[in-house]
């Protein structure tokens, strides 16, 4: 347990060692400021030459969101028939079908938003074309407008009085310039030197120790692995994912492969106090999100470490933990860990079976998922904590009679309005898409659904209900795991899920937009004696009160019908 514990402490400095000077090479690209990799700019303006766009013609939060939303719905037409037609189109070395339409529907969607929900299996229900062409472009471009929507909310924030926000072309395409393509190159070479395929060749056939022969499928794994974490997209070329030994072949590719989901999410927070100049402010945030994954992660370690005591109570050992569903390379800690960051940073990778982890554990997955916003995915994170200080500096306002105010503006009602509705958006669509597919289950159990919905459910009682609220909120908050218990491959699951995503995915991007947009463009206040100030520890307190109040607390009941009541479960 002491390997395994200095294991996570070293991959979580790692971490940090790299995200901070991360971070403030990520604020030098967006503000202007010469890079290393300033020997770009020729083929970027290649690019825009050859688009038709001039990168000079600042926009409005109106004109970001309608360039961001607009190109979104190209990809997300292309994807589709990209998927449909799979099975014609080339690099099909192992002959994969086309996609249903429900499928392809459910499928172009959550890469596009970059939730990476998997209903298929990766190996076989893709072909390299898709893999390559689809998904993996998807990745780029899906966390590059999550990081191009944050640059607007920075500079929307860093101007005194402005409706002048920069360019979404030139935040977009720098953002995969600058920092996804080359980071990317280097993990790839890292986890191909360490066993992950590289090849376009389809299955290789072997002889198994137990004489079976055996079709092993490959690819160019190592690409979309390096892309997959770095953008927090999450979905694996193998339907195991990251506990699949060809995608993730050893305890070192286990460390790079963490490392690299959360560098660019924790080296954002910092970018922000390196963009804005407010240090303070930024490494207020960063405590709060810490003090929140700790929170999470502190209980599901215990759990996994700990084993099952229902097995305990049987006078059966377990001295490796709760291993269940895990690898034994990586072990239970490290499976947690990874659990947990995935989760939090909405990456949605696995390297062991969510749905066999403890009740405990997966409890703190899901309230990970649900308050959406430590550290979180590429850009959406702070997009989505920004939302909790707009409410917060409100309340704080509230409770000493003042006008609240936020980086020299004032907050009034219309910004409180939108920051409210996209406060309680998560928690709505989460526990509606729950309680829709509850009653489907109980009351129309042979409905035709492709599967009938008495058939989606691998496990009954607490851990059922668990299945199908764990899909809604991994669809909600763009994560992409499963409790893979569940049958979410027909007509039901994909099409729920697939508006779930959409909502999930623009409207908490549309939100603080919005607001940033709109405060900008107000009369600077200079910080006065009365000012709330947003770079203390009673800042970082009052926004976490508000999380916990708003985020968690909204969900505590479905919970209690779920892991909460499986836990009592195994422990009376």
């Amino acid at each position: 347990m002491n390997t395994e514990l200095a294991g996570i402490i070293f991959t979580y400095a790692l971490t940090l060692a790299i995200a901070i000077p991360l971070g403030r090479y990520i604020a030098r690209v967006f503000k202007g400021e010469k890079t290393w990799l300033d020997f770009m700019a020729p083929f970027e303006r290649f690019i825009l030459r050859i688009s038709g766009i001039d990168t000079r013609k600042e926009m409005n939060w109106k004109q970001h969101l309608f360039a961001l939303l607009t190109i979104n719905s190209v990809w997300l037409v292309y994807a589709f028939f990209c998927l449909l037609f799979q099975a014609h189109l080339p690099l099909n070395p192992d002959g994969n079908p086309n996609q249903t339409p429900d499928l392809a529907f459910n499928t172009a969607i959550s890469f596009l938003v970059n939730c990476n929900l998997q209903d298929y299996s990766g190996e076989s229900g893709a072909t390299y074309f898709t893999q390559h062409f689809v998904f993996m472009f998807l990745h780029f471009v899906s966390a590059a407008t999550g990081i191009a929507a944050l640059v607007v909310l920075f500079r929307a924030m860093k101007d005194k009085v402005t409706d002048k926000l920069g360019n979404f072309w030139d935040y977009f395409l720098k953002t995969i310039t600058r920092i996804l393509l080359p980071i990317s190159i280097v993990i790839a070479i890292i986890l191909s030197f360490n066993g992950m395929p590289t090849s376009y060749k389809g299955k290789d056939t072997l002889i198994s120790m137990q004489g079976d022969t055996v079709h092993v499928s490959r690819g160019p794994v190592a690409a979309l692995v390096a892309i997959k974490h770095l953008g927090t997209n999450g979905g694996g070329w193998f339907g195991a994912n990251s506990a699949h030994p060809l995608e993730n072949p050893n305890y070192l590719t286990n460390i790079v492969e963490m490392v690299a989901q959360c560098i660019i999410p924790i080296g954002l927070v910092f970018a922000l106090g390196f963009y804005l100049n407010k240090k303070k402010f930024a490494y207020v945030i960063f405590g709060v999100m810490t003090l929140g994954m700790l929170l999470l992660l502190i209980p599901t370690m215990q759990a996994e470490v700990g084993g099952n005591p229902a097995i305990a109570r049987m006078g059966i050992s377990q001295p490796t933990g709760a291993m269940e569903g895990k690898e034994v390379r990586f072990g239970p800690a490290a499976s947690g860990y990874w659990s947990i960051l995935t989760t939090i940073i909405s990456t949605g990778s696995v390297n062991s079976m969510h749905d066999s982890a403890m009740p405990v554990s997966g409890f703190m997955m899901m309230m990970g998922m649900m308050i959406n916003c430590f550290y979180g995915g590429c850009g959406v994170g702070f997009l989505n904590y920004y939302i909790f200080i707009i409410i917060a500096v409100f309340i704080s306002g509230l409770m000493v009679g003042r006008t609240p105010e936020f980086m020299g503006r004032k907050i009034e009602a219309r910004e409180m309005k939108i920051a409210s509705l996209i406060a309680l958006l998560h928690p709505f669509i989460i526990l509606v898409g729950t309680a829709i597919s509850s009653y489907v289950l109980v009351h129309m159990p042979n409905a035709d659904w492709a599967v009938k919905p008495s058939a989606w459910l691998a496990s009954p009682g607490y851990h059922g209900f668990s299945e199908m609220l764990y899909q809604y909120t991994s669809s909600a908050a763009n994560n992409g795991s499963g409790f893979e218990g569940l049958g979410d491959n027909n007509i039901f699951w994909n099409v729920s899920a697939g508006f779930v995503m959409i909502l999930g995915r623009f409207l908490p991007i549309i939100g603080p937009i919005a607001i940033a947009g709109i405060l900008a463009n107000k009369k600077f206040i200079p910080e006065s004696a009365g000012t709330l100030k947003s770079d203390t520890s009673t800042f970082g307190l009052m926004t976490f009160a508000v999380i916990a109040i708003i985020a968690a607390l909204s969900f505590f009941p479905a919970l209690a019908l779920g892991p909460i009541a499986e836990h009592f479960s195994l422990i009376k």
